[in-house]
């Protein structure tokens, strides 16, 4: 007889919980913090990581656990936003993703992610991967029993700080899913939901478009890979460059880990925070990386409705009338005297996905038509199995099968190097199954919303024999494993290696949806394939500190393309409000080290210039996307000559000299004091170590680092094992008084990398704590 679902999932919890009594597990620190965590099972090994994790960032991850579960408005209120990041202590906001009060996150959380929906599928993972799970809930609940009382200040006594379950960890992950779709679309999603006190009231017409679609994760957010093989390499083995530029607050903060099952599993690098996966990370024959792909995990479907239905919620497929599903959600909301009042709300979804109201964007819901959003994470709980079976692959081949035998990954590019020289790239990311003549053909309604025909099938996502429902499998999904290099800094698949582009499966190509080919690269992806290209020419073969030396270059590819033209308009325009500026950036190394002297006024100066129209006297050259577009049109000198001028005068109305150090002025406070960075902003200058600050220029300069290089690992590979070097910029706690605060900002602000200890041996002499800890 076959079990049902809800049995299935009773039996799985009462042999979890039998199992529990034989949890053991050894977490050993070793140089700032890094946590290795060893056990004889998974279960344990989820006990031990959680444990670690709580140690560094409890309030973080409890406050965070509020955010998933719909629990904001409850302990802080419905108008309020959420908890924002003090000095570098933590955040619990997810600003890059998703900007809403307390009240709208929590009615979007609750409405979009279906716990029982997360509940079945997390049934059909493996029994690693929920015994993972078991063991993080567990260990983190042995924490909170273990520090009652004596939490970290910013969170102890509160009521909000309580023990987890394991459907925690599937809000947890589900809600790190949804960066590149749902998230996007949260205001939409609870833009459409209803008051189901209040009566239905139905636009008469679509809303007029006044601002574009969002498009998943914002432009130039992502991360540096580079992937070096046994025919650029000094040593003939491969050489991994792992850089993500994320978030330095809330739960997208890396965290670094070591985690290994003797004979099953042994895998060190970084997790994203409040789950037990190595993400981004090495073993001992295989190192990877992401980056966050261009490619769109989500469509949109115009649905015709059924003019007798007054609710609007009747839609036509085949021909045929089909009623929406409805989903009722309640919140709790404290109010101003300390009672609790119970919102609810009502979200409707077609088979397809939910309805959007975006009016901004042209999408609203009338009488006649409704918008859905298809989104091909909403229920991916292949996450945590992906993971698990990279981290198990011993080259980039069994990688490569390990991402299309589970197709987990939500929104990222894999970059990859092995110890037998081979470097790999691949977008695996779950992609909608919409091929490109679905784009040419009339099913294609409104392309500025990637709208398609939401009335027939035959519109709908295709199916991959090899892939789950509605997404690409390996044979339509953009990969290329080379010798030389491959690197990827958030562009495109069509471009991984300077000189052999990706143009994908005759006639057409690669799906639309996995980003464009042919187009015109950032100045970050520009720089970062010149600067390979030039050392390879210097040297031939590179070595581990070769590679360090280029992620630490801090070169800054705008003014390389702009000041000689600049430079020489300053010498021609004869006008004394410029004698000081342009002499700082002609003396100025055109780098943004801490010791750089003219690096803030060029910033301010390019902030201004950079989207003059006309600007460049060689356009694009889809034949030399590295080298174009170039050169400054000789009509552009007057706009450039403006720009300097506000710039120099925008800096000395704040108080800041034209030719300040980039360090003195590029700061992160923690427990009051400041340290110094350095590093460009990324895409819009063509710095390859980026920083994205939270403030403008003032007086005290730009403070506080927003998102930008988080995590960078390095790893080559000797007869022994790996070779690798490390960093978690911003630190692994977010406690003042942990030890692991800051210690390794000032690593970072000296360009140096920290040896990550792999062997047992390495492990061992580089301890600077144990433990061992057994269920009680």
């Amino acid at each position: 007889m076959k079990l049902s679902t809800v049995a299935l999932l009773s039996a799985l919890a009462l042999s979890n919980v039998a199992a529990a009594a034989n949890v053991r597990t050894e977490i050993t620190r070793t140089s700032h913090g890094v946590v290795h965590v060893k056990a004889g099972d998974f279960r344990s090994l989820g006990y031990g990581a959680a444990y670690a994790y709580a140690e560094d960032n409890v309030c973080m991850f409890a406050d965070s656990l509020l955010t998933v579960r719909g629990e904001r408005s409850r302990y802080f209120g419905g108008a309020a936003p959420a908890t924002a990041p003090v000095n570098g202590e933590y955040g619990a906001g997810l600003d890059l993703f998703m900007q809403l009060p307390n009240e709208q996150s929590d009615f979007f959380f609750k409405g979009y992610l279906d716990l029982e929906q997360l509940r079945a599928g997390y049934a059909a993972a493996s029994k690693d991967v929920r015994d993972l799970l078991a063991g993080y809930a567990e260990g983190y609940n042995r924490f909170l029993a273990d520090k009652r009382g004596r939490l970290p200040k910013a969170c102890n006594g509160a009521a909000w700080v309580k023990p987890i379950s394991v459907d925690d960890l599937y809000l947890v992950i589900g809600e790190k899913a949804l960066h590149a779709s749902g998230e996007a679309f949260a205001a939409a999603i609870v833009g459409a939901s209803r008051d189901p006190a209040e009566p239905v009231s139905l636009a008469r017409a679509m809303p007029a478009a006044t601002a574009p679609m969002p498009k998943g994760i914002p432009a130039g957010v992502g991360s540096n890979a580079l992937a070096v093989g046994s025919a650029a390499s000094a040593n003939g083995k491969g050489i991994l460059l792992g850089n993500p530029h994320y978030p330095w607050t809330g739960t997208d903060r890396f965290y670094q880990m070591h985690l290994t099952v003797p004979g099953r599993y042994d895998v060190m690098g970084a997790s994203l925070g409040g789950m037990p996966f190595v993400t981004i990370g090495f073993n001992r024959n295989l190192a990877w990386s992401h980056t966050v792909t261009s490619a769109s995990h989500f469509t949109t479907f115009r649905l015709a409705l059924d003019p007798a239905d007054p609710s609007g919620t009747t839609y036509f497929y085949d021909g045929a009338p089909r009623k929406m599903t409805e989903r009722t959600v309640s919140v709790e909301v404290l109010q101003p005297d300390g009672k609790l009042v119970t919102k609810q709300r009502s979200f409707f979804f077609s088979h397809q996905g939910a309805v959007i109201v975006l009016p901004d964007a042209g999408i609203g819901w009338t009488s006649d038509s409704a918008f859905v959003l298809a989104d091909a994470n909403r229920f991916n709980t292949r996450l945590g199995d992906q993971w698990l079976k990279m981290g198990q692959a011993d080259d980039v081949t069994q990688l490569q099968s390990a991402i299309h035998a589970v197709k987990g990954l939500p929104w990222v590019n894999t970059v990859a190097a092995d110890r037998k020289g081979n470097a790999l790239y691949i977008d695996g990311s779950v992609v909608p199954h919409m091929t490109t003549d679905k784009f040419l053909g009339d099913c294609l309604l409104v392309p500025a919303l990637l709208a398609f025909d939401g009335t027939r099938s035959e519109c709908g996502w295709g199916q991959d024999a090899d892939a789950p429902a509605g997404v690409f499998g390996a044979a339509n999904a953009p990969a290329t494993v080379r010798q030389d290099y491959v690197g990827n800094s958030n562009d495109s698949y069509w471009l991984t290696n300077a000189k052999a582009p990706l143009v994908g499966p005759a006639p057409y190509g690669y799906s639309p949806l996995f980003g464009a080919a042919g187009e015109q690269q950032s100045l970050r992806t520009r720089l970062g394939f010149k600067q390979v290209e030039e050392m390879l020419a210097d040297r031939r073969f590179l070595r581990i500190d070769d590679v360090q030396d280029l992620m630490f270059e801090n070169r800054l590819y705008a003014a390389e393309l702009v000041l000689p033209s600049l430079l020489r308009a300053c010498l021609r325009a004869n006008d004394a409000r410029l004698l000081a500026p342009c002499a700082t950036l002609a003396a100025w190394d055109r780098k943004t080290d801490l010791d750089s002297r003219g690096a803030v006024l060029f910033r301010e100066f390019w902030n201004r210039a950079r989207a003059l129209p006309d600007l460049w006297a060689t356009p694009f050259n889809p034949a030399d996307p590295v080298n174009t577009p170039s050169g400054v049109a000789a009509s552009a000198a007057p706009a450039l000559l403006d720009a300097l001028r506000a710039a120099s005068a925008a800096m000395q109305e704040v108080g800041v000299p034209v030719f300040g150090q980039l360090g003195d002025y590029q700061t992160e406070q923690r427990n009051n004091k400041l340290y110094r960075l350095h590093g460009g902003i990324g895409d819009e200058d063509g710095s390859y170590s980026s920083l994205h600050m939270r403030s403008a220029l003032t007086a005290k300069g730009y403070r506080n680092v927003d998102w930008g290089t988080s995590y960078i690992q390095l790893v080559g590979f000797d007869n022994a094992g790996p070779v690798a070097k490390g960093l978690l910029v911003y630190g692994q706690s977010v406690d003042p008084a942990s030890p692991w605060y800051a210690d390794q900002l000032t690593l970072f602000s000296q360009k140096k990398l920290a040896v990550l200890p792999f062997s047992e041996q390495q492990v061992r002499a580089e301890r600077v704590s144990s433990q061992v800890l057994t269920a009680k």
